[in-house]
């Protein structure tokens, strides 16, 4: 499985606005408290790879984030292969629930893995154009917009990417203002 993503920063009002007028499907919106891990045996950092576990929490309209409680939380472990191309944030992934976030937490510090740092935010799903389009404002970061499409063969990976393009450019958004870093990096390289 190939995740083909583009992300960039945006005033989400201006995009939340102009998804309405396409006759974006707002989806949901959720809380994220993703911890990531450092391994024993290689450096993350240099091979762009990421292990995480995210804490998620579904939001209704009538909950702050400051209010949502860690019942309903979900938990899954993700890992993130180093990037393929140079026009976007594509990677495989790996990505699974988990039953127990504090038990693989100690799973991963038993192995040697250390937690390295926590990146939250608050996620908006839309959809559009058969693009999953999140409204991403993070922690200490700022606001983001990423367009997304899994897609199961490499082959397919160029020609997603036009199109993410192009949704993106409906928009308003322009791929040249593209972020390739991850928020993990982003809030790393601000701290």
């Amino acid at each position: 499985m190939y995740e083909v993503e583009i992300k960039v920063p945006a005033d989400l009002e201006t995009v939340r606005d102009r998804l309405r007028e396409l006759g974006a499907e707002s989806v949901e919106t959720r809380r994220q408290r993703d911890v990531y891990y450092d391994a024993p045996h290689r450096e993350f950092a240099e091979t762009d790879e990421a292990l995480r576990i995210r804490r998620e929490t579904v939001l209704d309209g009538e909950t702050t984030d400051h209010e949502a409680s860690s019942a309903g939380e979900s938990v899954r472990l993700t890992y993130k292969g180093p990037l393929l191309d140079d026009d976007s944030k594509t990677r495989s992934e790996r990505e699974t629930g988990v039953a127990d976030g504090e038990e693989l937490a100690g799973v991963l510090d038993g192995l040697g893995f250390d937690a390295a740092a926590t990146v939250e935010k608050r996620r908006e799903y839309w959809r559009l154009d058969g693009f999953t389009v999140t409204l991403d404002d993070v922690e200490g970061v700022g606001e983001f917009v990423e367009i997304e499409r899994e897609v199961d063969a490499e082959a397919a990976i160029d020609s997603t990417r036009e199109a993410a393009i192009g949704t993106l450019a409906k928009l308003g958004l322009r791929a040249d203002d593209q972020v390739r870093t991850s928020y993990l990096g982003l809030l790393l390289s601000d701290g």
